[in-house]
């Protein structure tokens, strides 16, 4: 039996449109936004040859919610629900069992929970997949970087998300001290002292960014902030930098800046099978976000129900699609950086790198 699954994708600036949509390089970006508010979800590509070493296929559809993050953030919640709902139901009609929430449609409103109450399918954020590859990823820089999860000091940069506290919750158990982060100090706190009831670390909670990266050895930034939020002067020399969140958090700056920092995206995920996207949103052939494969690993499994949804993210749910993605053949398809592959050979210039920076500083 082939199963089938949808994702929603949506641009992440307004000129992202013309992926799709070649004519939208002649029109004003006010215009663009103005037919974006009030346009229908557009099937943009039909995805085939996902196959699990199990044996089981799946197929599925990228559907367009044309509205960017900056527009889902500043117009009425109703109205950007009212559009991811139309989208959802575009994935039904093509066939989908189980809709995806990508970017920022799993972040609006009560993060897909009014959308799943509004479709005759499943639905999932893929947050919980998306936590387990970003530690995936961690665990495997700082290795690469001869850093010791218990000696280091982790800041959760949007610690008080669905994703920022589940992440939280599993770094804590190996963290020496750990740092967390977000508007809210008195929903952190509580945070806090749940981390500190289950865990031997010491935890801090602070409103400042800054603060939070200069005091970390591992950042892990998760907010739903619009604009980048981490800069290149905060960071030690030999920081590693997570950036889970869509748009980034983490400045361009800091690539181009700091030589002994490393920074990489978390949830880049190796696909199984002869994976034909129909659709370039930057990534290497036969790779997709985390989020996206978790629809893909509940299709494979046949696991048509609502999974991960809400702002708790439970640390079962994590490793549950964990041990779900092994089963189905996905891996951690290697660290990426700003559209760009991180090979080892770079990472180890990063650690040589931040060598020196710690000497040099030594002897000012």
């Amino acid at each position: 039996m082939l199963q089938r699954f949808g994702f929603i994708v949506h641009p992440l600036e307004i000129h992202d449109i013309t992926r799709k949509f070649s004519f939208a390089e002649r029109v004003p970006a006010s215009w663009l936004e103005t037919l974006m508010r009030y346009g229908p979800p557009v099937k943009v590509s039909h995805i085939t040859g996902v196959t699990s070493p199990l044996g089981v296929e799946a197929e599925g559809w990228f559907v367009g919610c044309l509205l960017t993050p900056k527009q889902m953030l500043e117009l009425p919640e109703p109205v950007v629900l009212a559009k991811i709902i139309d989208a959802a139901k575009k994935a039904q009609a093509l066939g989908a069992e189980i809709v995806g929430l990508g970017a920022f449609t799993a972040v609006v409103g009560d993060a897909g929970v009014t959308v799943a109450g509004n479709v005759d399918i499943a639905v999932t954020t893929g947050n919980s997949y998306t936590v387990a590859t970003a530690l995936q990823g961690i665990r495997y820089a700082a290795d690469t970087m001869g850093l010791s999860l218990d000696e280091a000091s982790v800041a959760v940069l949007g610690a008080t998300g669905s994703i920022g506290s589940a992440a939280a919750r599993i770094l804590a158990r190996d963290a020496r001290h750990m740092v967390l982060a977000a508007r809210s100090k008195e929903r952190l706190e509580r945070l806090a002292d749940i981390i500190r009831a289950d865990n031997a670390v010491d935890v801090v909670a602070t409103d400042s960014v800054q603060e939070a990266c200069q005091s970390a050895d591992i950042i892990v930034a998760v907010t739903s902030a619009i604009d980048t939020i981490v800069e290149p002067e905060w960071l030690r020399p030999g920081a590693i930098v997570c950036d889970v969140a869509r748009p980034r958090n983490v400045s361009r700056r800091v690539a181009e800046m700091r030589s002994d920092v490393l920074v990489f995206e978390g949830g880049v995920v190796q696909v199984p099978g002869d994976v034909e996207f129909g659709f370039d949103f930057g990534f290497p052939a036969k790779t997709s976000y985390a989020c996206m494969a978790e629809t893909m690993i509940l299709a494979l499994e046949g696991r048509y129900e609502n999974f991960t949804l809400g702002r708790d993210l439970s640390v079962a749910q994590v490793d549950e699609i964990a041990n779900l993605a092994d089963k189905h053949g996905f891996r951690v398809g290697g660290l990426r950086s700003f559209e760009r592959a991180v090979t080892l050979e770079s990472i180890m210039q990063v650690r040589e790198n931040a060598t020196k920076a710690r000497q040099t500083a030594l002897y000012r």
